[in-house]
């Protein structure tokens, strides 16, 4: 399939097979509206919805959905539904003799995507982040409590995961500040207070829960198949000398949130579909609520993720993480389906995070705490003598991600943030 609409480049992450939707606005249309992008622009849905390309879709107000400055409504409805709007939206990027083209030219319905600002996609009710990567979690297990100890006893048996905080979720090129809070660099010496000094990325993807559950309705791994709406990718900021002094017994807080960051398009289930892979070996086998019956037993998908750092000292971007979604243990579905097994609701627009994706070799370690080793090994970015072991203020980390189809991509667009020195407490 092409899109005869606007030219769109094989390495454009923005393919008619992607279609992703995000939240938009323009300096001229300050209303807050849902687009999606195609090529290097982007369709406003509301204004497609007035030609009446949404018409014959049954349960969909098209017009009052696509006007609402946020897609938790059209999260709320299901996944027929969403496939008719991609399938609608396809036809009528490819097909020159639509009955809605002869209507509406590129001006009429598209904007450049230079001319727009992205705001978050969704309003996040309750944010969950998981920790579904076995090399990441035998890294860490390794780094603290010895090769014989690496995993905790629960971890290969349920997803585990705590808590996050919503409010601190931002959209990509949203500043942060590095934390403040209580470090023990010392553990002879009492805590100390004052800025992260182990401040770190983490590679991470989420998705957007679409219809959810009612409170105490379980939902099983194939029913959770179509309750997501989407994927972005995320960057769940981490300062690792506050977490390691505050974590126990409860897990993380004022180590994480202080920030995470979301990229602005949310790729839906259906793009994704060419691209799903076996995800690796659960042993032991999973409890039966964790395994799936009648849904495609491939539970992975094959996601090709960087990161790259623009360190403050330079102007260029140095690549520290390739890794991919392909690598998580623990599915995207069985997240979904253990999170609501003790009959907790979900409801649309809710996040989960994967929890950091690293691989098996080191180029797939997604975070600087395993690329330096807990800050033992400095990481060289280039050839002029600039390294880290954790992130420096004003240093700039971006994330990106895609999947290879044959002559197109489906992407993510980016996730970028950069990190502003720490507010003096006087302290």
């Amino acid at each position: 399939m092409k899109c005869t609409f606007v030219d769109v480049a094989p390495d454009s992450d923005f393919s008619i097979q992607n279609l992703p939707y995000g939240i938009f606005t323009t300096d001229s249309m300050p209303n807050r509206r849902v687009g999606v992008a195609i090529g290097d622009y982007v369709l406003c849905m509301s204004a497609l919805a007035k030609t009446g390309l949404f018409a014959g879709i049954e349960g969909l107000d098209a017009s009052q959905v696509f006007g609402s400055p946020q897609l938790n409504e059209f999260m709320s409805l299901n996944r027929p539904i969403w496939r008719s709007v991609r399938q609608s939206l396809q036809q009528f990027l490819s097909d020159e003799t639509h009955t809605v083209r002869k209507q509406s030219n590129v001006d009429a319905v598209a904007v450049p995507m230079s001319s727009v600002h992205m705001h978050m996609p969704a309003k996040i009710g309750d944010y969950t982040d998981f920790y579904a990567s076995r090399e990441h979690a035998t890294n860490v297990g390794v780094m603290f409590r010895g090769k014989e100890n690496a995993l905790m006893p629960n971890w290969t048996h349920l997803p585990v995961g705590y808590h996050g905080r919503a409010s601190s979720v931002v959209v990509s090129g949203t500043p942060l500040r590095r934390p403040n809070g209580q470090r023990r660099p010392n553990p002879a010496n009492p805590p100390e207070f004052g800025p992260s000094m182990r401040l770190d990325y983490e590679l991470e993807m989420a998705f957007f829960v679409g219809p959810g559950n009612a409170l105490g309705a379980p939902l099983t791994v194939d029913e959770a198949e179509d309750r997501i709406f989407g994927v972005v990718l995320m960057n769940d900021w981490s300062a690792r000398d506050i977490q390691a002094w505050e974590y126990v017994p409860l897990g993380p807080f004022l180590g994480k949130s202080f920030g995470t960051t979301v990229s602005p398009w949310v790729v839906t289930m259906d793009a994704l579909e060419p691209f799903r892979v076996m995800q690796p070996e659960q042993v032991p086998e999973p409890l039966p609520y964790l395994q799936c019956s009648n849904a495609d037993a491939r539970g992975g998908f094959d996601i090709n993720l960087n990161v790259h750092i623009k360190p403050h000292e330079s102007n260029e971007y140095f690549t520290l993480t390739q890794s991919n979604l392909k690598y998580m243990y623990w599915s995207l579905r069985q997240q979904l389906a253990h999170h609501t097994v003790n009959g907790c609701n979900m409801r649309p627009g809710d996040l989960c995070g994967t929890g950091t994706i690293s691989g098996p070799t080191e180029e797939s370690f997604g975070s600087m705490l395993e690329l330096s080793w807990s800050g033992k090994n400095p990481i060289a970015l280039g050839d002029e003598g600039i390294s880290r072991t954790f992130i420096q203020d004003n240093d700039t980390v971006r994330l990106t991600g895609y999947c290879q189809g044959d002559g197109y991509r489906v992407g993510f667009g980016e996730c970028m943030g950069t990190i502003l020195p720490a507010i003096d407490l006087g302290m």
